[in-house]
């Protein structure tokens, strides 16, 4: 079925789960929507987070979407099950796929979970891994200084380093963990500073390719794959600063992305 699949997330990290799904799924056309002037959803109550959401889905509906990916934890932690009931196309979020890479890699059943406020607070993770593993042993943490930090462009250096050490500490105190989740999709931005303060004995998971894996496997189940070969752009919208986006995504890309613009979605309130 020859339209697009529409992907949204808080802010900028969610480009991560795209730049999966490009290149998993090249036939397929990608809208995509970063809420970056309303970043970070994970200090925000739940209505807020419900209620800035459905703006974003209600924007990409406007587009006619054939499949709706939640590229935002948060996001995922306090909608997916409201907008797979309610919309009539299929809704996959990042949580569950992240869930099963962790039980995936885990040798000894202890499992670390990083996170926004929000994500941690709605403990879905830690209910999707037991969900499929009963005896998995769960270690969640809220990271709240990380994604302003991504925002801001700041993935590498002394900052960065610093920052990561000082949020991760509670993870390293008597922790027997070999899995660490990376349970916001700005967090693969830090990889590399992760990886370097919690060790190299623990694996890092992130959900974007299980996230693409499951998309492709969701739209051949429902016949929607694009199976014909036809020109097309991806399209890029930001409700903040289009420099700041460009910036992040020419990290993640190697290049900046076409056909990007600001768009407000915010809904008037009478």
């Amino acid at each position: 079925m020859n339209k697009p699949i529409g992907v949204i997330d808080s802010g900028v990290g969610g480009l991560t789960v795209v730049h999966e799904l490009m290149r998993q799924l090249p036939k397929e056309q990608l809208i995509y929507l970063g809420d970056t002037l309303r970043c970070p959803y994970g200090p925000r109550s739940a209505d807020e987070i419900r209620t800035f959401t459905w703006e974003m889905v209600d924007f990409l509906l406007t587009k006619n979407i054939k499949m709706l990916v939640i590229a935002c934890n948060t996001a995922t932690a306090y909608t997916l099950g409201e907008l797979q009931e309610k919309l009539s196309i299929p809704v996959v979020g990042v949580i569950l796929p992240g869930a099963r890479a962790a039980i995936k890699s885990t040798k000894n059943n202890h499992v670390g979970i990083i996170g926004t406020e929000g994500t941690i607070r709605s403990n879905a993770y830690t209910q999707a891994l037991q969900t499929i593993k009963s005896d998995i042993v769960t270690y969640p943490l809220a990271c709240p200084t990380f994604v302003p930090m991504v925002e801001k462009g700041i993935l590498s250096g002394q900052l960065a380093e610093r920052t990561v050490e000082e949020a991760l500490l509670p993870l390293k105190i008597n922790n027997e963990m070999d899995t660490l989740i990376l349970g916001c999709t700005h967090y693969p931005l830090l990889k590399d500073v992760i990886q370097e303060s919690i060790g190299s004995h623990v694996t890092l998971i992130s959900s974007s390719e299980e996230t693409a894996r499951e998309t492709s496997a969701i739209l051949e189940m429902n016949q929607l794959l694009n199976d014909v070969e036809e020109q097309f752009s991806h399209q890029f919208y930001t409700t903040g600063d289009v420099e700041a986006f460009t910036s992040l995504t020419k990290r993640i890309f190697d290049s900046s992305v076409d056909n990007l613009k600001t768009v407000s979605i915010e809904k008037a309130i009478i």
